[in-house]
């Protein structure tokens, strides 16, 4: 039984790295966020202690650095422009790091997180779950075993709705969550150079508080994406319950299924982290590349071969920003 620490705990992905260490049959020794909106907590580790300052958070994990209790993994579940700062605090402490996607906001931070590996002999792992679906690990092989200079054409929809309360949040902050194309595209681009190679060209048509839709080409594909946060987008056939979403892949003009399999991926991950085969600062640096291009790049409009959802009409923001 390993011993976790969890920062972030109050936040909408937490529920799943607690369910990922209970799951595990794992141990929440603490837990820290500055909301005490954690009632989930009863629900795996009523007995961990938490912590809404984080000096006390820091006091506690401390002092246990050198007893039974001592922690082993530390789990980062914050605001993504928190993700690299609380990473080095994991390694700094004497533990192993889990930490949510994006890994960090920058590429040229992933260099200084892995010489603080070095320097503290631990290591950090970023969950980039979409590699262990099974519908995906079965498009790769398909992919890698499939005519060497075929190039595919592919289509990336994805809509998944945000009210008005998103603007206000830390994640309509582009400077603390990267804007659209990293909070809810990182992991899309990731699986994409993942199954597809390395990332040849990277073109943004339109890019916006909203959206944000281009051309990426791969060494095995030509990728038109469309993500929005926007409900307005959602076509008619979209999932309708808590939160509408939307997911296709159209790849060669056929749909790619994988809607389903989704809830038990960070238990995944978490188990390949625990036997030695998470993926490590170096796995996530394609996508951080690719983020970093798009949120640095300047949109060229409807021209070339862009999304067809691409030409929407703009909306001006809820805020008037």
């Amino acid at each position: 039984m390993k011993n976790f620490a969890l920062i972030g705990a109050a936040g909408y992905i937490a529920p799943r790295h607690l369910k990922a260490i209970k799951d595990t049959g794992n141990n929440l020794v603490a837990a820290y966020d500055l909301f005490d909106s954690v009632g989930i907590m009863d629900s795996y580790f009523p007995a961990a202690n938490f912590f809404t300052q984080y000096e006390l958070f820091d006091r506690h994990c401390t002092k246990i650095r050198n007893t039974e209790n001592k922690i082993d993994f530390v789990s980062v579940c914050t605001p993504n422009y928190l993700h690299d700062a609380h990473t080095r605090y994991g390694l700094r402490l004497g533990a192993d790091v889990i930490c949510e996607k994006p890994l960090v906001l920058q590429e040229k931070n992933i260099d200084a997180l892995e010489e603080i590996e070095k320097e503290t002999g631990h290591k950090a792992y970023n969950i980039l779950q979409l590699r262990l679906h099974d519908s995906i690990v079965a498009l790769k092989e398909k992919i890698d075993n499939g005519p060497k200079d075929h190039i595919y054409d592919v289509d990336l929809t994805y809509i998944t709705s945000r009210g008005n309360w998103y603007y206000t949040s830390w994640k309509g902050d582009e400077r603390k969550s990267g804007g659209v194309a990293t909070n809810i595209g990182v992991h899309f681009y990731d699986m994409l150079q993942w199954v597809f190679g390395a990332v040849k060209r990277n073109i943004v048509h339109v890019k916006s508080h909203d959206r944000v839709a281009g051309y990426l080409e791969f060494e095995k594909a030509r990728v038109r994406y469309f993500l929005s946060i926007n409900a307005d987008h959602l076509p008619a056939n979209a999932v309708q319950g808590e939160k509408r979403t939307y997911r296709t892949i159209m790849i060669d003009g056929s749909e790619f299924e994988f809607s389903a399999g989704f809830t038990e991926l960070h238990t995944k991950s978490y188990e390949n982290i625990l036997a030695g085969k998470g993926f490590r600062i170096s796995e996530a640096r394609a996508c951080i590349h690719i983020v970093n291009e798009i949120n640095n790049s300047t949109p060229i409009g409807l021209k070339g071969d862009y999304h067809p959802l691409a030409n929407i009409p703009l909306c001006a923001h809820p805020f008037g920003w």
